[in-house]
């Protein structure tokens, strides 16, 4: 059905740059025409409502008593109304709105839109989130800093938008629903199977890391519960032995250098580039805070860390990649010591004790795993490719049908009563799925 997705049959311009042509029937009207403001407070009896950027609006889940937030006065929030539009004024223009799904209260900061009749809000919502009019919105935004930028009421209602009749709004949305739903299945399936073949490349770098790949070899109990069985010829020794550990304002001695772009270290793993503090050599680097702690990264030549990484300097007769896995099978996250904000503390995961084969045997471990991994992670690149190609084709796919470059009125009429969406939503969470890597040369 989607792939027999025609244009209209005619077209106008839209006068606006940025929309092109539009179908004949269609009109191009001002937001102000559409929406109306709703700035009333004095509903402290009301639930609070967010806005997310991949959600829209929903009801605010606090959770346990840590999370929970004191809101000081509550009648200064603005009211809701189920069915209205509301946005965040400071990150509209990166698509944080949606339709309000119950009566609530939003933040004082937020813009509360009120639909006029004719107007079907989970339309425009659609229509918002679309890349050229978030481009629009960020034109319109004002601000003294970019990323600051809020997009006020006056400068909303002035934006103009295509306006399609309203039986016709609630087509392309039903639509939208039933092509959402058929692409959250098939997105969902592929990380299924992305699911197991993670579940199945862990366990064969658990098994290799901790055991070896000689399966005639004699064992001994390694007297670490976790670990069951090590080969004969295995020591146990605590990771302080194997690497000298440093965080916090051991970081801060690094040398300085005075330019050229090096990846970033910090408590949540690699962050991105700057031109700071700078170490050279082959290290293991550990996410020390935050949602990541206990992220393994391998440095490849230079590179930054700050007091919010630690960084794995390894003892001679140690593989950087062989250590690294270790640290991952050892799921280091488990030693923080806070649920609110997960922190490593060093001189814990210094006394961890850990198996140690010899030089020579680690080395053979690292070149077989990336032999044995090598399909896996070829398979599971292909599935995430695939799910990147079904989500820029939703993309576009939404773009199209709410800008009127394709007409859904008779696939629409044709969808079965049930059409919506018969499956969750994607979840937001990606897969946690550490890859196997040689592109750190062994010292």
């Amino acid at each position: 059905m989607i792939a027999g997705l025609k244009p209209y049959a005619e077209y106008k311009d839209s006068g606006l740059p940025w929309l092109g042509q539009v179908p004949a029937h269609w009109r191009t009207v001002r937001n102000g025409s559409l929406f109306g403001q709703r700035s009333q407070t004095g509903f402290a009896e009301l639930p609070i409502l967010e806005v997310s950027l991949k959600t829209g609006v929903q009801v605010r889940a606090f959770g346990n008593s840590k999370r929970k937030q004191i809101m000081s006065d509550l009648a200064k929030y603005k009211r809701a109304v189920q069915g209205d539009l509301a946005y965040n004024t400071m990150r509209m223009w990166q698509g944080a709105l949606g339709v309000c799904p119950v009566d609530g209260l939003v933040s004082p900061a937020y813009v509360v839109a009120r639909p006029y009749p004719g107007v079907e809000p989970l339309y425009f919502a659609a229509l918002f989130r679309t890349g050229d009019y978030m481009a629009e919105i960020d034109n319109a935004s004002r601000g003294i800093v970019k990323d600051r930028n809020r997009l006020y009421w006056d400068q909303f209602k002035q934006m103009q938008s295509p306006f399609p009749p309203r039986d016709e709004q609630a087509a392309i949305m039903r639509f939208l629903d039933w092509a959402n739903g058929r692409l959250e299945r098939a997105i969902r399936a592929k990380r299924k199977v992305i699911a197991l073949l993670i579940e199945q490349k862990q366990a064969i770098v658990r098994r290799a890391v901790t055991r070896g790949f000689d399966a005639t070899v004699l064992l001994k109990p390694s007297m670490i519960p976790w670990l069951g069985q090590i080969p004969q010829q295995w020591e146990i020794r605590r990771l302080k032995h194997l690497a000298h550990l440093q965080s916090g304002s051991g970081i801060t001695s690094l040398q300085i250098e005075p330019s050229g772009p090096f990846p970033v270290f910090g408590g949540n793993g690699l962050r991105g580039f700057s031109t700071r503090f700078t170490h050279k050599g082959h290290y293991v680097l550990i996410g020390r805070q935050g949602a990541l702690c206990g992220n393994i990264n391998f440095s490849v030549g230079k590179f930054f860390a700050s007091e919010h990484a630690v960084v794995a300097d390894l003892q001679s007769g140690m593989s950087v990649l062989w250590f690294g896995e270790l640290l991952r099978v050892m799921n280091l996250n488990q030693y923080s010591q806070s649920a609110a904000q997960p922190g490593l503390a060093v001189e814990r995961i210094n006394n961890l004790y850990a198996p140690v084969p010899p030089l020579g045997e680690q080395q053979e471990i690292v070149e077989r795993l990336q032999h044995a991994t090598l399909p896996l992670n070829a398979a599971i690149s292909r599935f995430n490719r695939e799910i990147d190609l079904l989500r820029e084709y939703r993309t576009r796919l939404v773009a199209d049908v709410v800008t009127g470059k394709l007409d859904v009125r008779e696939a629409a009429a044709r969808l079965p009563d049930e059409a919506g969406p018969d499956i969750e939503a994607e979840p937001i969470e990606e897969f946690d799925d550490p890859e196997f890597t040689d592109e750190v040369a062994e010292s």
